[in-house]
């Protein structure tokens, strides 16, 4: 069972608040620079236990927080082909995913998929991506609304295919649902949604019937301030 734990001497981190939002979802309008990891979050991804640094994003929300680009070439080797066992009866053809965390999972469940391509969507605008291929991703966290881009040039690598769209950790479902309209307008079908973590449960209305498509390797809630300097668990 997840458990609260207490780290010591974890060093302080230094955590760029637009990140962390891009990768959580639209929670709140906020600015954490730092934390020390003095109070943790103990669960499963899979097979692996992680103890994850409890954030505060607000003053009313905290989150156990995954960066899985940290967590080691192992632990995403290992993440990736059990997810990918998870996914493998969809049968699906490519790997879509959501830089820049879902990066090293779109690498290991391809090649635990046994497919030698996979395709990477991107939030920060870049020279070569253009707007042809862009959806706008919801957020309060920000003044101007985001956007997720396909390079039009890899738009033919997904095209016609059954797709696996997968991210690191699907928390209000804003980003999964601008990939997956992507997606679609390619006229590729999303068979599989796989992600690490889901977080809480306010995702299953944003992505209403695509919900029943996502396959995942573990569950955290959300947490809120108990009145009396703990912490309570959501989990929607």
């Amino acid at each position: 069972m997840p458990e609260f734990g207490v780290g010591g001497d974890e060093p302080a981190q230094e955590l760029d608040a637009l990140g962390i939002v891009e990768q959580r979802g639209t929670y709140a309008r906020c600015r954490v620079m730092s934390t020390a990891a003095d109070r943790t979050y103990t669960t499963t991804v899979g097979s692996q236990e992680v103890e994850l640094p409890l954030v505060p994003l607000s003053d009313d929300l905290t989150i156990a927080l995954l960066i899985c680009v940290d967590m080691g070439v192992s632990f995403a080797e290992t993440a990736g082909r059990e997810l990918a066992e998870l996914m493998r009866p969809a049968r699906p053809e490519i790997v879509v995913s959501v830089a820049t965390m879902g990066i090293p999972l779109a690498i290991e469940a391809s090649r635990a998929l046994g497919l030698d391509d996979y395709v990477i969507l991107h939030k920060t605008p870049k020279i070569h991506l253009g707007e042809s291929w862009a959806e706008p991703v919801y957020s309060i966290t920000t003044d101007k609304p985001q956007r997720l881009r396909m390079d039009p040039a890899r738009v033919g690598a997904v095209r016609g295919r059954r797709v696996a769209v997968v991210d690191d950790v699907i928390s209000t479902g804003a980003s999964l649902s601008s990939a997956l309209r992507l997606v679609r307008r390619m006229d590729a079908e999303p068979v599989v949604i796989g992600t690490l973590m889901t977080e809480g449960g306010g995702w299953k209305e944003v992505l209403g019937p695509d919900a029943a498509l996502v396959r995942t390797l573990g569950a955290m809630p959300l947490f809120h301030p108990d009145g009396e300097g703990g912490l309570t668990e959501d989990w929607g």
